[in-house]
């Protein structure tokens, strides 16, 4: 995973923890990685996988503001220390400033496009907006009805917050309405203190903070999945797909969940406790 761009975003969501990172170095006026850093990076992750294939997932911030020419130099980066590797390209976006040049070059590059967005309207717009407190739900939209235009393969990232969570068969149906056939539901869970150089921080136990108010709430987080799960098991397996569901039920069949910190060990373990169960 790449942060080519570091905090920097077009956006200002409410429960972003990224764009306050760029305080750690005040002094920091350019935080784009540089051509001669990216060369050397892409060089050295492809030499130590020992994969056929490489896969390499850009983000940010907004990766999409370094414009289309800076990723067509890493791509022929790629293509010079490639070797016999297959390289695949991932990009996880805002969506916001996609337009008919992004879409073609996705399509020819055959990339895999993650737009996150958090349900429809009024709850998409609750936290997700720009640094002028402004709405972005429209701007989403669009980028997403054009990656349909163009056929560009694209799934959809969706944060769980205290605002959303109350809706879980609303933002379900509306990501199936809008095409998105893999989806993701991340819990956010921060903490924030005012004693620290950054607002929000790590879990660490012995640091004094409180759970920020956009924090989702454990039992209603489980509530959400467990009334999106009954509303997909009944109507969409196979048809939509789910990163946590995917995960855990490979984890319970003993296969190696995408998700397991563990992957050497966990199929093993949970592949043991399937037999149990039996």
């Amino acid at each position: 995973m790449l942060k080519p761009i570091g905090p920097i975003c077009n956006l200002n969501c409410t429960y972003c923890y990224y764009l306050e990172k760029k305080n750690i170095y005040p002094k920091q006026k350019q935080f784009i990685l540089t051509e001669n850093v990216l060369e050397v990076f892409i060089k050295q992750y492809i030499e130590i996988q020992q994969v056929p294939v490489i896969n390499f997932v850009w983000q940010g911030g907004e990766p999409t503001m370094l414009g289309i020419n800076y990723f067509k130099k890493a791509f022929e980066i790629q293509k010079k220390y490639a070797g016999n590797k297959q390289i695949d390209n991932y990009f996880q976006t805002n969506g916001t400033l996609l337009n008919n040049d992004w879409c073609i070059f996705f399509k020819e590059n055959n990339i895999l496009v993650g737009i996150s967005i958090d349900g429809p309207e009024n709850l998409h717009n609750y936290y997700r907006k720009n640094h002028d407190n402004k709405p972005t739900f429209n701007k989403v939209i669009q980028g997403i009805e054009l990656l349909k235009k163009y056929k560009v393969e694209f799934n959809t990232l969706t944060t769980v917050n205290n605002i959303n969570v109350d809706y879980p068969i609303e933002v379900y149906h509306f990501l199936k309405q809008i095409g998105s056939e893999y989806m993701q539901f991340l819990p956010v869970v921060e903490r924030e203190s005012s004693e620290e150089q950054l607002r929000l921080i790590k879990p660490e136990p012995d640091k004094k903070a409180k759970l920020t108010s956009w924090s989702v709430n454990g039992r209603k987080y489980g509530k959400f999945l467990i009334s999106v799960f009954d509303e997909w098991v009944c109507n969409d397996v196979g048809n939509n797909y789910i990163q946590l569901f995917d995960a855990t039920l490979a984890n319970w069949v003993g296969a190696n969940p995408g998700l397991c910190v563990y992957k050497e060990t966990c199929g093993e373990v949970n592949s043991r406790c399937y037999r149990n169960k039996r």
